[in-house]
């Protein structure tokens, strides 16, 4: 099943609905625990022994204050020197900081110099805008290579959005109970690695803890590998090209060629079925891949189960004309790039199409189509634009958001953002358009491209920039690995 990413208000749900394992602290003790065995193993990968070893952290009022005094507890009866400084002495939580001195913990007025690991226990789900200025320097003055282990949110990150304010805790690992919360995907890179902890939290008979998300609130999910493993289509054995999925692709132009042969060399690559090319680039993406079967005119394309459109494709009135004869069909249809521009002046072409519809915008192209700046929430302007319009939207980012009009939103974090360069959407477009062609849904077709897409740049990269070429010739071994 696909991975959940719960709001805060679903969060307090499933808590509340274990009854007295919250009522009577039971919760937070295994929190606790569960955040002492993840600094105790950090500190066994870095430095071997733990007995010793110096650990401070950062403590707020309420139950996050909480939950990493008692982890402090149990550290320092591991052996652990433990110091912790108090944000706000007279509102810490009561009987985790006994807890704490019982166990021979610190408390302190400054954090030692050297340390082996810090905990930010500052703030959690409920904590809102930046951290403040004495929170603020006490990280400043953390030297940068000491990880930095976050309890259940980094502090500055909002729960719901993922927006991370600023001055904000930029965390090596993020320790969390129960559930994942929206943020520990929207702001991946802040959170660094999330290590869950089985807390016992109430579940319904499929495994999916209770919760009370209405249908109109957009749901986050994100796909396992394996999922997209299994969706990925792969060749039986009664396939012919056609049963494959025939992909048409209309990019570039004869004087710039280049999102032309990137759309459609990735959608080559991406399945085994058939690509057709449109355009005045015919000459050159043959040349590129001779396996293409390209016309300069859209009256002789022949037939496709899926149409890319738009990048590289121009905005004039021929665009314009060209682009509602396609949306005209019941194919399934991909619009990016000069596309996007085109409905931003002509949205009658696409709201409410019956047929699958993949828009896939970059936060600039998004501003043009909705009016206004994606904003903090990306979360909900995605879903808002899905919704409004009836189609499937694919918000372009380092965390990839793919948002169906029922708020359905599968996330993909890229992990890095090699495949920030020029001609890389054109990449991503191919693959999608491919997907769809073979009967992926859009929602899946957005997301098990993105995925790829990102694995893509990972393997072409080796951690050194790279461009779209390079992206491309990286994306047959991604999908490779990926099918194992």
């Amino acid at each position: 099943m696909p991975v959940s990413y719960l709001p805060a208000d679903d969060v307090r749900a499933a808590e509340r609905a274990t009854g007295e394992l919250l009522t009577n602290g039971t919760l937070m003790r295994r929190a606790s625990h569960g955040v002492a065995r993840a600094v105790l193993a950090l500190l066994r990968d870095r430095v071997g022994d733990v007995v010793g070893r110096s650990v401070g952290m950062v403590v707020g009022a309420g139950d996050n204050g909480g939950d990493a005094l008692y982890a402090g507890a149990a550290l320092a009866r591991r052996g652990v020197a433990v110091s912790a400084l108090l944000l706000a002495p007279d509102k810490a939580h009561a009987s985790g900081l006994a807890a704490f001195r019982g166990a021979r913990g610190r408390v302190v007025d400054t954090l030692p110099p050297s340390l082996d690991a810090v905990i930010d226990g500052i703030v959690g789900i409920g904590g809102h805008g930046p951290l403040r200025p004495d929170a603020a320097k006490v990280f400043e003055s953390i030297d940068p290579l000491t990880p930095i282990v976050a309890v259940d949110l980094p502090s500055g990150v909002d729960a719901d959005t993922g927006q991370v304010n600023h001055p904000a805790v930029r965390a090596d690992l993020t320790v969390t109970f129960g559930v994942r919360r929206r943020a520990h995907l929207l702001a991946a890179p802040q959170c660094g690695r999330v290590e869950l902890v089985d807390i016992g939290l109430a579940e319904d008979p499929e495994g999916t803890p209770v919760v009370s998300t209405p249908a109109a609130r957009p749901r986050l999910y994100s796909l396992t590998d394996e999922e997209i493993a299994d969706a990925w289509p792969v060749p039986g054995p009664h396939d012919d090209k056609y049963t494959q999925g025939v992909v048409g692709v209309i990019a570039g132009s004869h004087r710039y060629p280049g999102a032309g042969i990137l759309c459609t060399g990735a959608a080559v690559t991406a399945t085994s079925g058939m690509t057709r090319y449109v355009g005045s680039a015919h000459a050159e993406v043959v040349e590129h891949f001779p396996e293409v079967v390209a016309v300069p005119e859209f009256a002789d394309a022949g037939r496709v189960q899926a149409w890319v459109v738009g990048p590289g494709a121009g905005t004039d009135d021929e665009a314009v004309d060209l682009m509602g004869k396609i949306l005209a069909t019941e194919l399934p249809v991909l619009v990016d790039a000069d596309g996007l521009t085109v409905l931003s002046e002509h949205p009658e072409l696409v709201r409410g199409r019956d047929a699958p519809t993949l828009l896939t915008p970059h936060a600039g192209e998004f501003a043009r189509l909705t009016g206004d700046e994606v904003g903090a929430d990306r979360l909900g302007a995605v879903a808002g634009l899905a919704a409004h319009w009836g189609v499937t939207v694919l918000l372009k980012g380092r965390i990839t958001l793919v948002a169906e009009p029922d708020g359905t939103v599968f996330g993909n974090d890229a992990g890095s953002s090699w495949a920030a360069t020029a001609g890389a959407g054109d990449v991503l477009s191919g693959i999608a358009g491919a997907l769809l062609a073979a009967g992926l849904p859009p929602l899946w077709a957005g997301a098990c491209a993105a995925r790829v897409h990102a694995h893509a740049a990972a393997v072409a990269s080796g951690g050194a920039p790279i461009g779209a070429s390079n992206l491309l010739g990286g994306l047959r071994p991604a999908i490779r690995e990926l099918l194992g």
